[in-house]
């Protein structure tokens, strides 16, 4: 490690205050940063805890019956107190890495750091979610870019996101059983006007929609209606946990399992 200050700011105006300074960076659980810190990876002179800042924290239920969540929380929070009212939501967050990574780990924090092979872009992509920060709303549609790239700003937080509840949902993940990341993870929501299909793991360009998919599950929600459809292997990710064609089979084989589990 080397020599950084630290700030930990009690609402959400001192932390994007804060976060003006040169060379300053948020940090949530630190799951990500702290080993990028430690690999000197990056550098930042200031760190400004987001932890700390109770109105970024818990779990709500907005007028509309969306679950709304804290850009604080942590993965065990919501696989608790999200159960009731969003059950694939919470049992994705009930299987994210291991019992220290949940309680340390948030999800404003896998959010904007947006791993490939994280869950909860999957969950946020495939629930049509919306990224609410300090400053505007972004529908996840639009929030994702790319591989650890997303719409937000410099000094820009996630305070809150907010995911319209399904019909019926599931998160099936093939487990890279080292880091415990999918290797593919595929979430599958179902609502009044059609099927979301997001899929993690697999891209080079991190998460994204399997739209032909949709198309299918919409007119049909079962496994079958995903017989005759394939992922090209082109784009996907190639490694020594598994070639992109092996990805690309996995894509489907998951998306299957998603949907009869949901089904």
């Amino acid at each position: 490690m080397y020599a950084f200050e630290i700030e930990r700011p009690s609402t959400i105006a001192d932390a994007v205050k804060a976060l003006t300074q040169e060379d300053a960076q948020a940090l949530g659980g630190g799951q990500t940063l702290i080993p990028t810190l430690k690999a000197r990876l990056a550098m930042p002179a200031t760190l400004v805890s987001l932890t700390g800042i109770g109105e970024m924290q818990g779990i709500c239920l907005a007028d509309d019956g969306a679950v709304c969540i804290g850009g604080a929380t942590t993965h065990a929070t919501v696989a608790k107190e999200a159960a009731a009212h969003y059950p694939g939501l919470a049992a994705l967050a009930a299987h994210i890495g291991d019992p220290a990574v949940r309680n340390r780990g948030t999800i404003g924090g896998s959010l904007a750091n947006n791993d490939p092979s994280a869950c909860y872009p999957a969950a946020a992509l495939g629930s049509g979610a919306t990224i609410i920060t300090n400053a505007r709303q972004i529908a996840a549609d639009d929030y994702f870019e790319g591989m650890f790239a997303t719409a937000l700003n410099e000094g820009e937080v996630i305070t809150e996101v907010r995911f319209p509840v399904p019909q019926k949902a599931h998160y099936e993940k093939f487990v890279q059983p080292a880091s415990r990341f999918a290797l593919v993870g595929v979430f599958v929501a179902k609502y009044a006007d059609g099927v979301r299909v997001a899929v993690t793991g697999a891209s080079e360009n991190g998460v994204f929609r399997w739209t032909e998919a949709e198309e299918a599950l919409s007119a049909n929600f079962d496994k079958s209606a995903l017989e005759g459809l394939s992922v090209a292997a082109d784009g996907m990710i190639a490694d020594l946990h598994g070639s992109s064609a092996y990805r690309a089979h996995l894509v489907k084989v998951i998306t299957g399992r998603a949907v009869a589990a949901a089904a």
